[in-house]
């Protein structure tokens, strides 16, 4: 599914009335259509709904919902705020028809004036401002904002909550609806995606209200989500007639003296992502820890407490390094030898990074089509502050195409960029997995994928996926606040067979 601009939504619109021989207010029509449906789906049928709408195309929505819910039979109100000097003709022209019904149903708020003694089990319908939006929200509309925000009722907003930018991050206390639920049609908007908009999205749903197939296919966009049809679509079944030797040997640097349960954690992912033969080079004092945990895979020590040489990793068929192997002086020289030497793409994550970070001249040596596995701080550390998510994003992409990488840039919509610059929001997951040794799971699973001949695209993309997915169902057995590292691992197997039907 592709994620486009503000510019190209209208644009997809405006093509759709064209092709389809339809005018702007049967789209509208369309569109009001189908969030009725979700309400009615959603809420009791004695829910009672206050619907607040602007002058604009958004507002038009709002009104129309209103008509449709009181012919439904429900208790429903608009209250108008005129943003503009006039309604848009689409809007007016809901209006009017609304007015014809009842002129009861419809209200137009005086300028700073706000709604009052609204019984809390109202629900708040919000559709005031749209995509259109190119400016902070000001004056008396940003504190009637502010008013709604404060009050107890639950809100659904209509396509993107009120002063909500689609493509960008506003100021820090920008005037932003904060919504429970956001019905919005045919495609997410990028601000959905980050953490400092998302929040106010709550719940997003998106609608399926027929835009043109042509135009969304022919219209180029570096951003994308990753669905269950794609993952599904890289998932490659197994061959009856195959053995241990044709999944590949996934080799898994980690661990040091405190860490080894990161060296764990990363080699059990690997194993369980389906490789043929896992083998863990760990410190002389990890050696029986992996030896007894994961008797699974083969063990190999290098050093006492942290590792000082890797060896044997031209054997392997891929690579993870990073995870819990320290920072200490004999590491970091390890680090620096292992990276100029090797050939062949790389997962690097945790301490791997932080040793990047260290030694900037390094990150140019990386093989080609590598996979970095960074959180925001990590991020950083390697690259560079940035003022808010989507700038680390677009940096992410420069680095990527800079450097023919790819970068896992972990979050709540973990992003994979491409050396070509494209970038895909994975949207499996949830917040229990914030717990000390996912990141390990992660790494181990991107690694054990590489080894099984899945390109670093496929990897990347399968891997986290799959890691949110067993994450989703390890927090409906375990809860969020109960699940830790483990039991994504444990998942893993169900998160397999959901893609295999």
């Amino acid at each position: 599914m592709k994620v486009f601009t503000a510019s190209q939504i209208r644009a997809c619109d405006s093509y759709t009335v064209h092709a389809s021989k339809i005018t702007s207010y049967d789209l509208m029509e369309r569109a009001s259509t189908n969030c009725v449906k979700w309400l009615e789906g959603k809420y009791s049928p004695d829910t009672v709904y206050v619907v607040l709408c602007g002058s604009g195309n958004n507002g038009g929505d709002g009104l129309a919902i209103t008509r449709m819910l009181y012919k439904k039979g429900y208790s429903a109100k608009a209250f108008v705020l005129m943003l503009g000097d006039e309604m848009t003709a689409d809007c007016k022209a809901n209006y009017d028809r609304l007015q014809k019904i009842n002129d009861g149903l419809v209200q137009v708020l005086s300028e700073d004036s706000f709604i009052t003694d609204m019984p809390s089990n109202v629900v708040v319908v919000d559709a005031i401002l749209g995509t259109g939006l190119n400016r902070p929200v000001e004056g008396w509309v940003a504190e009637f904002i502010e008013h709604i925000n404060e009050l107890p009722n639950e809100v659904v907003s209509v396509d993107i909550p009120s002063g909500m930018p689609a493509d960008s991050i506003p100021k820090e206390g920008a005037a932003i609806i904060n919504a429970q639920y956001t019905v919005s049609f045919q495609f997410y908007k990028k601000s959905f995606l980050h953490r400092e908009t998302g929040q106010f999205a709550g719940a997003v749903h998106i609608l399926d209200i027929g835009l043109s197939e042509t135009f969304i296919s022919s219209t180029q966009s570096n951003f994308h989500i990753v669905t269950d049809t794609l993952a599904k679509k890289l998932y490659k079944k197994r061959n009856p007639f195959t053995h241990k030797g044709d999944y590949g040997l996934a080799y898994i640097i980690a661990g040091s003296k405190g860490m080894m349960g990161a060296a764990t954690l990363a080699t059990k992912a690997a194993l369980r992502s389906g490789a043929g033969k896992v083998k863990a080079l760990v410190p002389e004092c990890g050696f029986d820890i992996i030896q007894t945990s994961v008797p699974e895979a083969m063990c190999d020590a290098s050093g006492e407490t942290n590792i000082s040489r890797i060896k044997n990793w031209e054997e392997a068929d891929a690579v993870g390094i990073g995870c819990g192997i320290g920072t200490s002086d004999a590491t970091s020289r390890t680090f620096s030898d292992y990276i100029t030497a090797c050939k062949k793409p790389t997962v690097i994550d945790a301490d791997g990074l932080n040793l990047l970070a260290e030694q900037q001249e390094l990150i140019h040596k990386i093989p080609a089509d590598s996979i970095l596995t960074p959180h925001p701080k990590e991020f950083e550390r390697l690259f560079g502050k940035s003022k808010d998510s989507m700038y680390m994003l677009e940096n992410a992409r420069t680095q990527s195409m800079k450097y023919n990488l790819y970068i896992v840039l972990k979050g709540h919509h973990t992003a994979i960029i491409t050396p070509e610059g494209e970038c895909l929001y994975n949207m499996t997951g949830n917040a229990g997995m914030a717990t000390g040794g996912s990141g390990d799971v992660l790494a181990g699973l991107i690694t054990g994928l590489l080894a099984q001949g899945y390109t670093s695209f496929e990897a990347a993309v399968l891997g986290v996926y799959i890691h949110g997915l067993a994450g989703d169902l390890a927090a409906q057995k375990r809860s969020q606040e109960a699940l830790i590292a483990g039991d994504i691992i444990d998942r893993f197997g169900k998160a397999f067979v959901f893609l295999s039907n």
